[in-house]
């Protein structure tokens, strides 16, 4: 069981949930600021989360922003964390406010890691290509949120 209480100042890599986002069926998706964007924001997710450790290490190497740095919770994307039996409702209750990030602020991240797994595609082995495939999906995801002025964050699903 995970024991933390949720804080903008704790990232969930601090708090141990990357290492748990191998060990589940997770995915990292990305959730837009109000109730209907205008367009599709599907996102896999699957992949990166499965690479979120090389990912991230990845991102500080090339000095941009790792993803999981743009997670943000509330109760309802917690809901299915408590559900698997990790972590405790009592934090669940305490949650701080949704935060937001600007889109640009993703896509660099998004972009950076792109452009160096296209001159790198060695570099996460046999899951490059996945990975690729979900960051173009959050290219598109983003963009689109730029175009529209939305700020956005990243949720975790874990099944």
């Amino acid at each position: 069981m995970i024991d933390w209480v949720p804080s903008p100042l704790i990232s969930l890599a601090s708090a141990g949930i990357s290492t748990r986002l191998r060990t589940m069926a997770a995915s990292l998706y990305i959730v837009t600021e109000g109730d209907d964007p205008g367009f599709d924001i599907f996102v896999n997710g699957q992949a990166l989360a499965r690479n979120e450790d090389a990912l991230e290490r990845l991102a500080e190497r090339l000095h941009v922003t790792p993803l999981l740095e743009f997670f943000s919770a509330d109760e309802n994307s917690m809901a299915l964390l408590l559900e698997q039996g990790a972590g405790s409702p009592d934090w669940a209750r305490h949650l701080p406010q949704p935060q937001w990030f600007g889109a640009t602020d993703g896509l660099l991240t998004v972009r950076t890691l792109i452009d160096f797994l296209v001159e790198t595609p060695a570099a996460l082995g046999s899951e490059t290509q996945s990975v690729m495939v979900e960051l173009r999906e959050y290219e598109r995801v983003l963009r689109k949120a730029a175009q529209h002025g939305l700020r956005w964050h990243l949720g975790v699903s874990w099944r």
